[in-house]
């Protein structure tokens, strides 16, 4: 890991080619990387976490470990990793930053725990890829050059982990004591900071806004539906336009338009900003893309990453998860297929294509056959905007279109093995599901779980159910 982390930082940024016009699935394509005149550098800094004071002498088996305030090089966010990706991290991390600039030192902050949920299935090649690591979720900080962190172990009673009710009464009005125990933290924490490079240059005038790149095509109930989908066939382009959705039926079910045709269900294309618009570094991420068969269900996200932050700052905030994802965590390219922002923005996730069915790493146990959108920020004390409920109606419209999926309706999907569903169970599900509807998580969010009612009616409306 570390000499990936090393080899990875101030690399130039690169464009993938255009893909083959079909591919069977599951399926992998060869991708080569061609040298961008936009480079956005950025950099991670991976501190070993070392035990604190009074708990010296236990070494790596202290229930308390962190850093003590210091200067650092800038970043702008922070995570917690460690050795094994199957060990959880039972315990409450905190940090606080100082912000570049003022000097000024921000309080305590938590830094969500529970992350392994979203990563990839397991028993594949990028779950089960040694460079994999156990990590907290990304917590975005602004820019920044001084850092403290805490990490403590949860206490748990004796025979808690095995359900025995050692601790209870003996009997009626009888109190008993029972001591606490620190649960062991995980092995290799290691703090690290993102710095998300700065952000790539202005839109070229005669190139801005235009999709460019290769004709793709997508199969869909039996159709061929050609457009130019983004992703990996963009020429470049910082965003992928919108379209009407007569142009929409037009571009991509082009087969239908004769009058003697029942037209598809499918939203219009919303505007997307493409990696390149967000100034993805192509040389951190694998070479190659992973496909399934099609788009059954949409599993909604958030990134839990902090509400902090400005629309202008969201490029920063996506580079700074991408480097997190890859770089510190160990997956293949960032886990979610899109994300939003508080604006209503849409943002092109893992690379592969915007129109295709790329597999993610977004709802362990249900990444085949369905896609990941995240919602930047932690809706359980916050409310999610119109905007941002908006963005995921017209998304899931015309992506879930483009595979015959009604955003009201229901499917099956097979589980590859989570904390709810045994590997190999056929669940049903709503075709817009929130993650802890695949999965045991607060994401994403009470507060915009509660939302997802309303974003199906809104996308079946789109789509013209």
């Amino acid at each position: 890991m570390r000499g990936f982390l090393a080899s990875s930082i101030g690399v130039t940024c690169a464009a993938a080619l255009a893909l083959p016009l079909a591919l069977p699935a599951p399926a992998q394509a060869g991708a080569a990387a061609v040298t961008s005149k936009t480079a956005v550098l950025g950099s991670t800094q991976s501190l070993p976490l070392v035990p604190l004071a009074g708990e010296r002498a236990l070494g790596p088996a202290a229930p308390e470990q962190g850093l003590a305030r210091r200067d650092v090089r800038p970043f702008s966010l922070v995570g917690v990793i460690w050795d094994d990706p199957n060990s959880a991290l039972h315990g409450r991390v905190q940090v606080r930053t100082r912000a570049a600039g003022t000097g000024h030192w921000s309080g305590w902050q938590d830094v969500e725990t529970h992350n392994d949920e979203h990563a990839a299935d397991p028993d594949t090649p990028e779950g089960a890829s040694r460079r994999v690591h156990g990590s907290t979720a990304p917590l975005w900080v602004g820019n920044s050059d001084g850092v403290e962190v805490r990490v403590n172990a949860e206490q748990t009673a004796p025979g808690a982990a095995d359900g025995s009710e050692e601790g209870a009464r003996d009997s009626p009005g009888e109190e008993r004591t029972t001591a606490l125990a620190d649960a062991p933290l995980p092995s290799g924490l290691r703090l690290e900071l993102v710095d998300p490079g700065g952000d790539p240059p202005p839109a070229d005038a005669r190139t801005a806004g235009r999709t460019g790149g290769a004709l793709s095509a997508v199969r869909a109930r039996g159709v061929h539906a050609g457009a130019s989908d983004g992703g990996s066939d963009t020429g470049g382009a910082r965003e992928i336009t919108a379209l009407s959705r007569q142009e929409t039926e037009r571009q991509y079910f082009p087969d239908d338009m004769g009058e003697q045709r029942a037209m598809p269900y499918i939203g219009p294309r919303p505007r997307i900003i493409t990696r390149h618009g967000w100034g993805a570094n192509e040389n951190l991420r694998e070479r190659g893309f992973v496909y399934t068969k099609k788009v059954k269900a949409a599993f909604v996200h958030h990134t839990a990453s902090g509400n902090k932050y400005s629309c202008s700052q969201v490029p920063s905030v996506i580079r700074s998860i991408y480097r997190y994802h890859v770089v510190s965590s160990g997956w293949r390219d960032i886990g979610y297929n899109f994300l939003v922002d508080k604006c209503g923005n849409i943002y092109e996730g893992r690379a592969g294509g915007v129109a295709k069915a790329v597999m993610g790493a977004h709802t362990r146990g249900f990444n085949t056959n369905s896609m990941g959108i995240a919602v930047i920020g932690s809706f359980s004390s916050t409310k999610p905007t119109d905007a941002e409920l908006k963005a995921i109606a017209r998304l899931t419209a015309w992506k879930l279109g483009l595979y015959g999926a009604n955003p009201r309706g229901k499917t099956y999907l097979k589980s590859a093995g989570g904390n709810l569903y045994r590997k190999g169970k056929n669940v049903r599900l709503n075709v817009i599901s929130g993650h802890r509807d695949g999965f045991a998580t607060e994401c994403p969010g009470r507060l915009l779980y509660g939302k997802l009612g309303s974003a199906r009616t809104t996308a079946a409306g789109y789509q013209g159910r």
